[in-house]
Formats: structure tokens, sequence, C-alpha cells
């Protein structure tokens, strides 16, 4: 299908941006890349009359590594994420994540922002962000505000953002766990996870989230005291109990329930090594 007529507007800067959400409400939504919204609207799950293009606001690109913390703008590639060594030695499990997402082609384009905005329970970047701890700035009308990747998230596709604010970029503290791991079970490349799961683990902390096994990311903070601890079972046991798959075409409950184990305790043995 192709998607219905809409009017599309690149602004030069986030208060024009902000201006035309505010002009034309619920008819307009924002698009990064591309690569979560183009495909509802071929398939008319999203219609609007307005597409507000942010390629053009360079205030939303690029990363920036302090000490203790790393900010990336939204309109920030996965590629970038992917070649930016610094990045990678401060927070390795992104460049580990980022190289499972889709193919090449996509990740030249799609963005972080793209990403984790939009609530799609498949996207990659969410169960991550939660898992690392990842706060997100959003911009309206009103001024910005600071929101966390762990509450962030309310149900498929409906997050904290207000229809009038952007999420314009995503903090996250540098970890003091040196163990980290991000493994993802999929049916082919560029498929979205039957169940991927992200770890991270060291100096007696942990922290674990899992995606597309709920109709958002799951991170468990009883999974994450568990394996804190050590009792991986405890820990696998409690990321079970906390997810809500659903049978797809991807399989059926019991499927992903056995795929979503497989794939932690991989996670939990990969993430353990390479503390040590």
């Amino acid at each position: 299908m192709i998607p219905a007529g809409f009017e599309y507007h690149r602004p030069a800067d986030i208060a024009s941006a902000l201006s035309l959400l505010q002009t034309h409400g619920d008819e307009a939504r924002v698009i990064a890349g591309g690569h979560s919204l183009i495909p509802m609207m071929k398939l008319r799950m999203a219609d609007l009359s307005h597409l507000i293009d942010l390629q053009d606001i360079d205030g939303l690109k690029g990363i920036t590594i302090a000490e203790d913390i790393v900010s990336i703008g939204a309109m920030t590639t996965q590629n970038e994420l992917i070649t930016n060594d610094e990045l990678s030695r401060r927070i390795p499990i992104l460049r580990e994540a980022a190289l499972l997402i889709a193919d090449p082609q996509v990740r030249y384009v799609g963005t972080v922002g793209g990403n984790v905005a939009n609530g799609d329970p498949g996207n990659d970047m969410p169960g991550l962000m939660q898992c690392l701890g990842a706060v997100y700035t959003l911009e309206g009308p009103d001024g910005s505000r600071a929101v966390a990747a762990r509450d962030f998230y309310e149900a498929a596709y409906f997050t904290a953002r207000e229809d009038e604010e952007i999420l314009t970029q995503i903090t996250i503290p540098v970890p003091s766990m040196s163990g980290y791991a991000y493994e993802k079970q999929k049916r082919k490349i560029g498929d979205y996870a039957t169940a991927a799961a992200a770890v991270m683990v060291g100096g007696g902390n942990a922290s674990v989230a899992m995606t597309n096994l709920s109709d958002t990311p799951i991170y468990s903070a009883e999974a994450s005291d568990a394996l804190a601890k050590g009792d991986v079972d405890g820990c696998v046991a409690a990321a079970l109990d906390a997810i809500d798959p659903q049978e797809d075409m991807r399989g059926p409950i019991a499927f992903k329930k056995h795929v979503a184990e497989v794939i932690l305790r991989r996670a939990i043995a990969k993430a353990q090594e390479r503390a040590a």
C-alpha cells in the first residue's frame, strides 16, 4: 500500500518544529529516519495530514562524551553509534546492539531518537536504554523535561511523550559495570527480535532488560537484583515472570518463552565472562 496524501514540512530548528506541531495538532507527526513511521503510514495505521521532517535541525545530531555521562542527539544514526570508537570504548553494549539492528542500509539512516521515541515494542534500543538507565529529554511548548527510559513506555506505541513534544536527546550514565551483552534471536537479517536481552553486570551490580516480549520493553528490577547476587536461575525466573509475549508470526507463546530463556541465559553468560 501507499500512504494517504500529506503535507511535508522541513523546519530548520526546534522552535519551528514545535510551532508546526502546535498549529496542526493531532494531524501532524515528526519523522526522524522514517523506518518506524513510514511503514505504519503505508499500512494506514498512521493517517497524517502533516509530516514534519527533523533532518535539517543540526542541534539534534551528534554525540558528546564526558567523564561520567554520554549525551546522544536524537537524530544520531545507528551507524554513528557503531563507528564512534570513544563511545564504543565507554559504552560498548551500544555498538553490540546497533550492529544487530536491521541491515547497513537501515543503520545509515535510522536514528536513535526515532527508535526509542516511537514506542514500538519490537525496537531494540528502548530495552537497552532501560538496561543502561538512560534519560530522555523532551522539548515542548512549555520548555524541556527529563523522563527516565524506565518510565517512558506505557503500552505499544504509547509513551510519556505529549503530542506537542519532541524527543531531542538521550543521556546515559557511563556504566560502572564492565560485563555486558546484547543477545538477539530473529528469523532473518533485518527482522525484529523474537526475543532479545540486554545485560550489564559487575562490581556487585546488575541490570537486565528484554525486548519484544510484551507490549513494552521489560526492565526487571527483581531479575537485576537476583543477578547482582549471582543467582542466575533467580534472575531468569524473575525475567520470565515479568514478560507477557503474544502469539504471532514469530511463534506461539510457549516458544517465545523458551527463546527468551535461552537468549537471556546466553546474555548473562557472556556478560559474566566479560566482567571476569
